[in-house]
């Protein structure tokens, strides 16, 4: 039942960051949706709440089937695939090892090392894979820090309140 439960899980959080980005697509374009990064959401929850493996699959599919469906992220699913991968992984993984009475502070400190290394990593493919030769320090800061910073304070909010609010009604499987 709860391998079953996983799975329609991380398909519905796949749905949702498909859903967002094509409603955001629809109804504020490129602008809206780099400024939020409305597809992490989902991907976070996935790995906070179903764990860490299923963090990962929804942090790899949603961004390679909204490129299949919507073009986005626009220059390709690469980068996002890994760095959404890495923040389901991170997510799960942290719920299950950083060890803190505090619930929301545990939230906070997992998902903080997520947002980073997911950056990191993002950063890396982009840097080293992607555009080898032709992306810098600054090109990545800016891409991945200061035009999302309006995303990391939506996601330093409303993430913890998902996760608390899903563990509160029992729908997360990890405490």
């Amino acid at each position: 039942m709860n391998k079953t439960r996983n799975i329609v899980l991380t398909g519905l959080m796949i749905a949702i960051g498909i859903v967002i980005v094509t409603v955001l697509k629809n109804f504020g374009g490129q602008p809206i949706l780099r400024l939020f990064s409305p597809m992490h959401f989902p991907v976070i929850v996935a790995g906070f709440v179903i764990g860490p493996v299923e963090g990962l699959i929804c942090g790899v599919l949603t961004p390679a089937l909204s490129y299949l469906i919507n073009q986005l992220p626009p220059n390709g699913p690469w980068a996002m695939m890994v760095e959404l991968g890495v923040y389901g992984l991170v997510c799960g993984l942290g719920m299950k090892m950083i060890k803190n009475d505090n619930p929301t502070v545990k939230i906070y400190i997992t998902l903080i090392i997520a947002m980073i290394l997911g950056r990191i990593a993002g950063g890396l493919v982009t840097g080293f894979i992607l555009n080898a030769g032709e992306y810098s320090l600054s090109a990545w800061i800016s891409a991945y820090f200061i035009g999302t910073a309006p995303a990391i304070v939506a996601d330093l909010i409303l993430v913890p309140v998902i996760v608390r609010a899903l563990q509160n009604a029992g729908l997360a499987n990890i405490r």
